[in-house]
């Protein structure tokens, strides 16, 4: 039986076919991890109408086209000198209803990102209704023995799923497939396979407003993780096939998201990437897909030496700047040592309720009665970069930009502009929305010099626009392209400005956006005691880098009280806020302490990779704990949530065997708690000694032969 072999740095694939089947994926040897799959599912399928599926069901596999789709050719390609690129193409026979499909798949740091692009090649029109970006099987470890040599049923699985909410983001679960997931039907006695399977979607504008474009399936010795780069609808799914599980993912589809698309004969439609990866457990994977995220990302000098950001709305100024409050507020975090200085929401409105007004975002005068250059000029000479927050993609309805602008600029349905919480949503598909954001961008840089935007997106648009577009789904999914697209510009003509995607919290991070912003706000969560779990699972949706978390130190906290918000930015990219004005100097202090720490992790921190040696935090635990792994240390922040002095034990299995120190780094003049390594065991035991909440910073870095 024909295979193809394709060994870029880090993966080993190979796929199969003849001319009776369709080309699979039969093998994945990941990092640490070797798969050997099941034969039963296509690379590629493909819905259309007139075209359905081959068994009735909903899922995206078993479809018509893909069942019928054959291997033509491929070719190995070397984007970097290292046969990093492997492009496939397959096609159905020929006739009026004729397809092919491209499939390119780049390898990065044990990872494959993959785009497929369809091609009407018949005579006829041809719907498309959904298509998907990856489709294999999950498969065995190919080290089995002949006598355990069996493909791994759903019982064999489990899946690591998370979701968002507004204030509650990166709620991670494990959860056996076998049982409420997918039960045991025995399906064998009908001669089918089952008709359903394990979906989570986004649906309308919020990409992870609620289920999140990351997941894992995870077995003794194989976990497969993926990511879906979109900053719109997208569906997963996972399920059972004819001698394997399946996993398959996809961009918009028509069931999930009102997306179709009429190819005319000749005309080509390309999916959404997606990233899909294997390790020997989770944080193998995760290590391989934090390398490829950084080997994807938009060349910015942030991405290395990311900058210290104090911004002044969380449980600050909420939204109500003025002069008199910012010029203390700038000297403050000038004196702890910030880099950057930003004016959050509210400086373009003479009014407190702004909400629907926004859209022209010019400086308001009575909030600055000198002009808003008075406090941009004093971050500037206080050492620090100005930045301001921006919500660029809605325009209130009582904003004289609603008149100014066609209707044409704004999302439609059957010619009326969509509109949700007294915001209309601007459609980046037509030049006047993308002139009128280019100027305003263009014009506060020049203006106030400014090298920093939180970019903000406090709206759900819906499923999307009917105008011009075949679909609202299709409307969105060029709506979607042209904001990456309007980014892209951005950047290219302020090479040097710093993007931070936050969107309500956040509610789009994704990896589309990300790839193209330098930080991500990883929630709008105000209680310092709920951001642990928050702060420690970012790194599973994002770089250590971009994880924006908050610190929000106050003066009527106590001094742990204060370790413990702050601990909670230095577990990710330091993000500060607070009235840093009205401390103490002995306050002031342990926020200089926290800066300082925060810079000298920031110098490794785009080396690093996320761990979680007491797993993937839950909602409510009492002891929440994230790692970073960089080339010559590991950090590791400890919250301890619960009432009365505690103890826990944290799993370093890779450290295991190695003599290591244990630093408290942060906060160094409060009580250290205890804390031992076993090197035999890889664990370290950790107790409070103060009363909770309180939390550390600690770092385990190998000692010298002469220690």
């Amino acid at each position: 039986m024909p295979h193809i072999d394709w060994t870029p740095p880090g993966v080993h694939l190979q796929f199969r076919h003849d001319e009776d089947s369709p080309l699979r994926l039969t093998r994945f040897v990941g990092v640490a991890a070797d798969a050997c799959l099941g034969d039963g599912v296509p690379l590629v399928e493909v819905l259309a109408v007139g075209l359905g599926h081959t068994l009735a069901n909903d899922r995206l596999v078993q479809t018509s086209i893909g069942a019928a789709l054959r291997y033509r050719s491929h070719a190995i390609e070397d984007e970097r000198q290292a046969g990093d690129t492997l492009v496939l193409q397959l096609a159905t026979a020929p006739g009026p209803r004729a397809v092919s499909v491209e499939v390119v798949l780049r390898a990065a740091d044990g990872a494959v990102r993959v785009v497929s692009t369809v091609h009407n090649t018949g005579s006829a029109p041809l719907v498309l209704t959904a298509v998907t970006s990856w489709v294999s099987g999950v498969g065995r470890p190919a080290a089995s023995t002949a006598s355990t040599a069996r493909v791994l049923d759903a019982a064999d699985w489990s899946l690591v799923a998370g979701t968002n909410d507004w204030l509650g983001e990166g709620r991670w679960s494990t959860t056996p497939l076998r049982g409420d997931l997918l039960p045991d039907l025995h399906e064998s006695l009908t001669g089918n396979t089952p008709r359903s399977a394990v979906v989570r979607t986004a649906v309308g504008t919020w990409s992870t407003g609620g289920d999140l474009p990351v997941a894992a399936l995870s077995s003794p010795g194989l976990t497969w993780l993926w990511e879906i780069e979109h900053n719109g609808p997208w569906r997963w799914e996972v399920g059972q096939h004819i001698d394997d599980c399946y996993l398959a993912l996809s961009g918009p589809t028509d069931r999930d998201h009102q997306w179709s698309l009429a190819l005319a004969p000749d005309e080509t439609f390309t999916t959404v990437p997606v990233t899909v990866t294997l390790g020997a457990d989770l944080p193998t994977a995760v290590a391989a897909l934090t390398g490829a995220r950084r080997r994807n990302r938009v060349a910015h000098p942030d991405n290395t030496r990311p900058s210290i950001v104090f911004n002044d709305y969380m449980n600050t100024l909420d939204g109500d700047p003025t002069t008199a409050k910012l010029l203390p507020l700038v000297a403050a975090a000038a004196r702890v040592g910030a880099d950057t200085f930003c004016i959050d929401a509210g400086w373009y409105s003479d009014a407190p309720d702004w909400w629907d007004t926004v859209g022209a975002w010019q400086p308001s005068t009575t909030r600055f009665p000198n002009g808003l250059a008075e406090v941009s000029d004093a971050i500037r000479a206080a050492g620090m970069t100005p930045g301001l927050w921006l919500e660029p993609e809605v325009v209130g309805v009582d904003s004289p930009v609603a008149d100014t602008l066609p209707p044409e600029a704004f999302l439609q349905r059957r010619g009326q502009r969509v509109e949700e919480h007294r915001r209309f949503h601007l459609d980046l598909r037509h030049p006047a929305a993308r002139a009128h954001l280019d100027a305003v961008v263009d014009r506060l840089v020049q203006d106030f010099g400014i090298g920093f935007f939180k970019l903000d997106y406090n709206i759900d648009g819906g499923p999307g626009t009917d105008r011009d577009a075949d679909s609202v789904g299709m409307g969105l999914l060029e709506h979607n392209r042209a904001h990456q697209a309007w980014l892209d510009e951005v950047i290219e003509r302020h090479p040097t400005l710093v993007l931070e995607n936050c969107s309500s919290g956040a509610m789009r991070m994704d990896a589309a956006l990300l790839s193209r912003t330098q930080l991500q706000s990883t929630s709008d969560q105000q209680d310092p005691m709920r951001y642990p779990p928050i702060a420690a699972s970012a790194g599973l949706s994002m770089l250590p880098e971009q994880a924006a978390n908050w610190a929000y130190p106050q003066p009527d906290l106590t001094d742990e009280q204060n370790a413990f918000t702050l601990v909670t930015g230095l577990s990710g990219r330091f993000y500060l806020s607070g009235h840093l004005d009205r401390m103490t100097d002995d306050q002031l202090d342990l926020v200089c302490q926290a800066v300082s720490t925060a810079r000298d992790l920031h110098r490794d921190l785009a080396d690093g990779t996320p761990a979680w040696p007491l797993g993937l935090p839950g909602w409510t635990d009492r002891w929440v704990a994230a790692a970073r792994h960089a080339p010559d240390r590991t950090v590791v922040s400890v919250w301890d949530r619960g009432t009365g002095v505690g103890e826990t034990e944290l799993r370093f299995p890779e450290l295991a065997g190695r003599d290591l120190r244990v630093t408290t780094i942060f906060p160094r003049d409060l009580p250290t708690w205890q804390a031992a390594w076993d090197a035999t065991t890889g664990t370290l035991s950790v107790r409070s000694t103060v009363t909770p909440p309180t939390a550390r910073t600690l770092t385990l870095t190998p000692t010298a032969p002469s220690d």
